[in-house]
């Protein structure tokens, strides 16, 4: 039986061959492709459970590449990049990545960051229905969310915290809580991740993002949503 259905975008040719030998090995099925263009022609042809993205590739770039999956699909996606600063992770996790791993890496860590990419699923818990923060409107149901009319794009990781936070509307949810509840029980000390997700956030559900009045920080503990009547 399958592990996973696993697409490796990388222009490096022993990148590409290195990861597939390593992935076939521990049960995945793996295709490759050596451009974004490659890859989103076969995302759109084939179904896949993870998508291992290099970030700096010539032509079409893996935050663009990433942007373009996002679009269509909510398929898993790692970014894989040569530099460990925050800058990086905050572009990966803006174009919808849900993680990011550093050249280079140790195999075992490669993996448990597949595994942990492979787990997350839609919650089948927390409210459904349709919720009113403001002017935006979330449907849970069909993940939707619109403002006046408008579509608001969510990346699947904003999508589960929003969801993680109305769950728990008006309690005091600790950064620990929040990434392991939405990136897996592997997390709880990446705080940078989270930042990037409530920023973002932030930007689409709140009027005046600078001064939340929904999704509020807890100063050196973590983040509370506001709901006047209570979870839903």
């Amino acid at each position: 039986m399958s592990a996973g259905r696993v697409l490796i975008v990388d222009d490096d040719p022993q990148i590409r061959r290195v990861l597939k030998v390593t992935l076939t090995g521990q049960g995945y099925e793996v295709d490759d492709a050596k451009s974004g263009e490659s890859a989103l022609e076969k995302v759109r042809d084939r179904r896949f459970d993870l998508v291992l993205l290099d970030m700096n590739m010539p032509g079409m770039d893996g935050l663009e590449t990433c942007r373009a999956i996002r679009e269509r699909s909510e398929i898993g996606i790692i970014m894989l990049t040569v530099r460990d600063n925050e800058a990086d992770a905050v572009e990966a996790l803006d174009a919808g990545a849900d993680d990011y791993v550093t050249k280079p890496f140790k195999p075992s860590e490669l993996s448990a960051r597949i595994r942990a990419a492979l787990r997350r699923t839609p919650s089948t818990h927390g409210p459904s229905g349709r919720l009113t923060l403001g002017t935006v409107e979330i449907d849970f149901d069909t993940r939707q969310v619109s403002a006046q009319g408008r579509h608001l794009h969510l990346t699947p990781k904003e999508f589960e915290l929003l969801r993680y936070l109305v769950t728990h509307a008006n309690k005091v949810l600790s950064h620990r809580e929040l990434l392991q509840a939405v990136w897996g029980p592997d997390y709880g000390d990446q705080v940078d991740y989270l930042r990037v997700i409530v920023n973002q956030l932030r930007k689409k559900i709140e009027a005046k993002p600078a001064s939340p009045v929904h999704l509020l920080t807890e100063p050196w503990v973590g983040y509370r949503l506001h709901l006047p009547s209570g979870p839903p």
